[in-house]
């Protein structure tokens, strides 16, 4: 092999290290320990204990000097996304919920109107004079006198006033 090829190969070697170095993640923990890990840290580390991200290329600031990494770029990103995200699975939340408690509020509407109806038909049925019997605590049939029709009716007229508004 000649000395070029020997060149090529060292220069290539080295940078197949650095690339696989900025790959690297190093973070302090909560007792202030460094941490290293080719996977970022967990979301309870806060970015100002965040020391090192991958891709080291930095993008330059406002003063010109190149102090904020491409990997928090990004990250800003991704946690615009994340909050959409968020945003909308809160907002479908809500939305289930409101349709939840509209259907709660039709179904009790359609049960008040069905009891409103039952009892202006008691109540008909009541007023109509034609014979009513009912079962009786032995369970034979016993007819109703006009006592007993008329604490009927106000327990219809109870009911509509109740049910029917």
């Amino acid at each position: 092999m000649t000395l070029s090829r020997l060149c090529l190969l060292g220069l290539l070697a080295l940078a197949a290290t650095a690339a696989s170095a900025q790959s690297i993640w190093k973070w302090r923990d909560r007792d202030g320990h460094v941490m290293v890990s080719d996977r970022p840290p967990g979301p309870d580390v806060p970015d100002k204990d965040i020391l090192q991200r991958p891709n080291a290329a930095h993008l330059p600031t406002a003063s010109g000097d190149t102090a904020q990494p491409v990997a928090a770029a990004t990250s800003a990103g991704t946690d615009k996304d994340l909050e959409a995200r968020k945003n909308k699975l809160a907002q479908s939340q809500a939305a289930a919920k409101e349709a939840k408690a509209n259907a709660d509020k039709e179904r009790l509407s359609a049960e008040k109107a069905q009891n409103c109806q039952r009892a202006r038909n008691q109540l008909q049925m009541l007023q109509s004079g034609a014979r009513i019997a009912r079962a009786n605590d032995k369970g034979e049939r016993e007819f109703l006198d006009d006592k007993a029709r008329a604490d009927e009716i106000g327990r219809a007229q109870q009911q509509i006033s109740a049910s029917c508004e």
